[in-house]
C-alpha cells in the first residue's frame, strides 16, 4: 500500500524561482564527457501532463546521450520504480539487463550486485564495481564497497556502465560502475512526501524538499525504513538516511555541487535453511548443526549456523562528504572535486567467523579534462581522468560470548589497514566519416594494500561450545601467527572500440578491452580454522589448545580480463526500443572466495583461467494503445577453463539466465495498474564442484 503527496504550490512557486535564475540547470552525471554535469534546457513544472504535452526531463537527457555511446550504458529513472516507495537495490536494478542482483536475506540488507561475474563469490563487502554518489567515487580506497548503504528511492537517476563503458571513470574493473545522482533543486524542484507500508511490519518514509535561489539551490532528501522481516526472530532491520544537495552557479560557464549524508543501516542475518526445513517452515531459523557422538570424527547432520545462538548482525554508519566544480572555457571542460566518507562498521558473522569491527576513512580526489566535451555524437574529442583513492582503518576481531548470545567475547585480533588506489585515463574520439567513430582509450592503475597486526601475544584466545550437548566449553588459545603484508599491484588496461549509426536512431558498436582488479582487505585476510561450534583458531571445538592459526593470509595476484563485445542500440518510431549486448571475456587469476565446510568464508584463491559469456537484452515499448512492456533478460555461463581441480565446471553463485519482466494497464487516464515477475528457469551451482545446484 502506498500514499503519495506532493507540495503542488511549492512546487509552482518554487518553478518560479528556477525560471528567473541566471546559472545552468546542472546534474552530476558520469557521463558524456567522462564525467560532467548535464545542462540542460530550462524544467518548467506542470502539475499534470496530457499526452499533447512535453517536459523535458535529467533521466531524458541522459538517455539520449547514452544513445551514442560505444559501450553498454543504461539509465534508470525514478519513475521506472515510482509505484514502489523506498525501492530495494534489487528492484531499482530489476529492468537493467546484465544486472543481476541476489537478495541475502531480504529487508534492508546487502543484496549482492554483479555484472558480468564481477565478484560474484563475494559477500558481506564487496568489490568488482565502483560505485559513485553524482559522478564522485565512494568506494574505500581498497576497492570494496557497502551495498546495503545504496538509497535508490532518493535518486533522481541511476546510471549503469556495464564492463570496459566505466574505464573513462578510472574504473578498470570487470563489473564496471554505478552512479546515483541525487536529485537537485533545479532538476527536481518541490516538495514530495512518501508513505508505504507492507507485510512482516515494513514501514517506509522518504521525502525530498527544496529551495531555490537566483544562483544556489539546496535539495534535502531522508528515508526511513524498518522491517520485522519473514522469519520468526533474526530477521529485523532497518535503514534511516539524509542528504543535502546544495548547487552554487559561479557564472554561465562555472557550477559547484556539494553533497553530504548520512546513513545507518543495521539488519540481522537470518541465515540459511536446510532443504527439509525450507519445505517445513521457511520461517524458522537455523538452530545448528546436529553431531551425533562419538566425537572425534562423528557425524554432523543439518550443517548450518545456529542463528539463535550467535545472533549474526551487521550494523554500519557512514558519513559522506563531497565537492565538485566544473568549468567550461570554450571548448575545454575542467571537471574536479572529492569525497570524504567516514565508516563505522561492525558485522557480527556466525561463530566460526566471529565479528569483525572495522572504524575508518576514505578520500576520493579526482580530475577530469575534455577537449570538445560533445563534439563527436555526444562524446569528447579527447578526454583524461585522473583518480586518487587513500584510506585508512581500524581493524578489530572479537569471539562471541559463551555466556550472553549475541555479545562479544574475548578480542583475537587489532589490525591497521591501509589503501591507495590511483588510476589515470586518456581517451579520445575520431569521425572517420561514413557515420563510423573509433575511439582508443588506456588506463593505468597502481594500487598497494598494507595490513599491520599489533596482536603483541603469544596467543590469541578461542571460544567453543561442545558439538553434541551445546555447552559452553573453557575457553582456549591458538599460536600467533602475525598476518602483516605490503603488496604493490599495476597494470595497464588500454580499449578500442569502433561505433557505427546506419541511422539517427541506431547505434552499433564493437569493442575489444584489457581489464586490472586488485584485489581488497577482505580478499586477501580472513579468519580461519573455526567451526560451526567454536571461532577462528579452534578446529577441534573440545580441545582447549590449538595449532592452527586463527587467521589466513593469501599473497593474491590481481585480476586480468581480455574482454570483446557487440553492442546494438536503438528505437523505431513506434517508441519500441532494444538494447543487447553480446560479450565474452578471457579471465586470468580470477579471485574467488569459495566457503569452507564450516560455512564460513575461506581463504580467497586465484583461479588460473576463466571464462565468462554473456548476452545483456532490454527491450521495451507499447503494446496497443494503453499497454506498455518491459523485458531485461540477462544470460550468463562463467566457467573455469580446464582448471586443474575444477576442471571445466561453472562458477558457483551465477544463474545462467535471468528473465525480469513488467507490464503497465492504463486503466484510465488516472489509474495504472503494474505487474512484474522474475524468473530465474535452471538451476544454480552453490559449489565449484557442481554438486549441489538450488532449485
Amino acid at each position: 500500500m502506498k500514499n503519495r503527496f506532493k507540495s503542488s504550490a511549492s512546487a509552482l512557486v518554487l518553478a518560479g524561482v528556477a525560471l528567473g535564475a541566471a546559472g545552468p540547470v546542472l546534474a552530476q552525471s558520469a557521463q558524456p564527457g567522462s564525467g560532467v554535469p548535464l545542462v540542460l534546457g530550462t524544467i518548467i513544472l506542470q502539475p499534470e501532463l496530457t499526452g499533447d504535452e512535453t517536459a523535458t526531463s535529467l533521466v531524458e537527457k541522459l538517455r539520449a546521450d547514452s544513445a551514442n555511446a560505444s559501450a553498454a550504458v543504461s539509465i534508470v529513472g525514478a519513475e521506472d520504480f515510482e509505484d514502489v516507495v523506498d525501492p530495494t537495490v534489487a528492484e531499482a536494478f530489476a529492468l537493467v539487463p546484465g544486472v543481476v542482483v541476489q537478495e541475502f536475506f531480504s529487508g534492508n540488507d546487502q543484496p549482492r550486485v554483479q555484472i558480468r561475474g564481477s565478484g560474484i563469490q563475494q559477500n558481506p563487502t564487496e568489490r568488482g564495481l565502483v560505485v559513485l554518489n553524482n559522478g564522485l567515487p565512494v568506494n574505500r580506497a581498497d576497492g570494496s564497497y557497502v551495498v546495503g548503504l545504496a538509497s535508490p528511492g532518493t535518486a533522481e537517476a541511476i546510471e549503469v556502465f556495464r564492463g570496459a563503458a566505466a574505464n573513462r571513470l578510472g574504473a578498470t574493473v570487470l563489473g564496471g560502475a554505478v552512479n546515483f545522482i541525487s536529485p537537485t533543486a533545479s532538476t527536481s524542484p518541490g516538495t514530495e512526501l512518501s508513505f508505504g507500508t507492507g507485510s512482516f511490519g515494513r514501514v517506509n518514509i522518504n521525502g525530498k524538499t527544496t529551495v531555490q535561489g537566483e544562483n544556489v539551490g539546496a535539495a534535502l532528501t531522508w528515508e526511513f525504513i524498518e522491517s520485522d522481516g519473514f522469519r520468526v526472530e533474526n530477521n529485523d532491520s532497518h535503514r534511516y538516511s539524509v542528504g543535502l544537495n546544495v548547487e552554487l552557479s559561479h557564472s554561465d560557464n562555472a557550477a559547484t555541487q556539494l553533497f553530504m549524508s548520512y546513513t545507518d543501516l543495521a539488519f540481522d542475518v537470518a541465515g540459511p535453511l536446510t532443504w527439509a526445513a525450507l519445505q517445513t517452515d521457511p520461517s524458522q531459523v537455523h538452530p545448528g548443526p546436529t553431531v551425533l557422538p562419538p566425537i572425534p570424527p562423528g557425524t554432523v547432520v543439518n550443517p548450518g549456523p545456529n542463528v539463535p545462538r550467535d545472533q549474526p548482525r551487521r550494523e554500519t554508519t557512514q558519513a559522506l562528504l563531497g565537492s565538485r566544480t566544473t568549468i567550461d572555457v570554450g571548448q575545454n571542460r575542467y571537471d574536479f572535486g572529492f569525497s570524504y566518507a567516514s565508516t563505522d562498521d561492525s558485522f557480527r558473522f556466525p561463530i566460526s567467523s566471529a565479528e569483525r569491527v572495522t572504524n575508518g576513512w576514505d578520500v576520493n580526489l579526482f580530475g577530469r579534462y575534455s577537449f570538445g566535451p560533445e563534439a563527436v555524437n555526444g562524446q569528447p574529442r579527447f578526454e583524461v581522468n585522473v583518480n586518487y583513492a587513500l584510506g585508512e582503518a581500524d581493524r578489530l576481531y572479537y569471539n562471541h560470548s559463551t555466556v550472553t548470545p549475541g555479545a562479544r567475547g574475548p578480542m583475537f585480533g587489532d589490525m591497521d589497514l591501509e589503501s591507495s588506489t590511483f588510476s589515470i585515463n586518456a581517451g579520445a574520439n575520431f569521425d572517420i566519416g561514413r557515420n563510423l567513430v573509433i575511439s582508443p582509450s588506456v588506463s593505468y592503475t597502481y594500487a598497494n594494500r598494507t595490513n599491520t597486526d599489533n596482536w603483541t601475544d603469544p596467543t590469541r584466545p578461542t571460544v567453543a561450545f561442545h558439538p553434541v550437548t551445546g555447552m559452553a566449553l573453557p575457553n582456549g588459545t591458538s599460536p600467533t601467527v602475525l598476518t602483516d603484508y605490503d603488496l604493490d599491484y599495476s597494470g595497464w588496461s588500454p580499449r578500442l572500440a569502433l561505433t557505427w549509426k546506419p541511422s539517427e536512431n541506431q547505434t552499433v558498436w564493437v569493442a575489444a578491452s584489457h581489464g586490472f582488479e586488485p584485489p581488497t582487505h577482505d580478499d586477501l585476510m580472513v579468519p580461519a580454522n573455526g567451526t560451526p561450534n567454536s571461532g577462528p583458531g579452534r578446529p577441534m571445538p573440545p580441545a582447549p589448545v590449538s595449532a592452527d592459526p586463527a587467521f589466513a593470509t593469501v599473497a593474491l595476484e590481481p585480476q586480468e580480463a581480455d574482454t570483446i563485445e557487440l553492442g546494438w542500440r536503438g528505437q523505431l518510431p513506434s517508441g519500441f526500443g532494444w538494447d543487447v549486448t553480446a560479450y565474452h571475456s578471457w579471465i586470468t587469476n580470477e579471485i574467488l572466495s569459495p566457503r569452507n565446510s564450516a560455512a564460513g568464508p575461506a581463504p580467497s584463491i586465484n583461479a588460473d583461467k576463466t571464462l565468462h559469456t554473456g548476452v545483456e537484452l532490454g527491450i521495451s515499448g507499447p503494446i496497443g494503445d494503453r499497454l506498455f512492456g518491459r523485458l531485461a533478460y540477462t544470460y550468463q555461463d562463467f566457467r573455469f577453463d580446464n582448471d586443474s581441480v575444477y576442471g571445466n565446471n561453472r562458477i558457483a553463485g551465477a544463474p545462467k539466465h535471468v528473465v525480469n519482466a513488467a507490464l503497465s494497464w492504463m486503466a484510465t487516464d488516472d489509474l495504472t495498474v503494474t505487474g512484474s515477475v522474475r524468473w530465474v528457469p535452471d538451476e544454480v551451482p552453490v559449489d565449484n564442484n557442481n554438486t549441489l545446484f538450488t532449485d
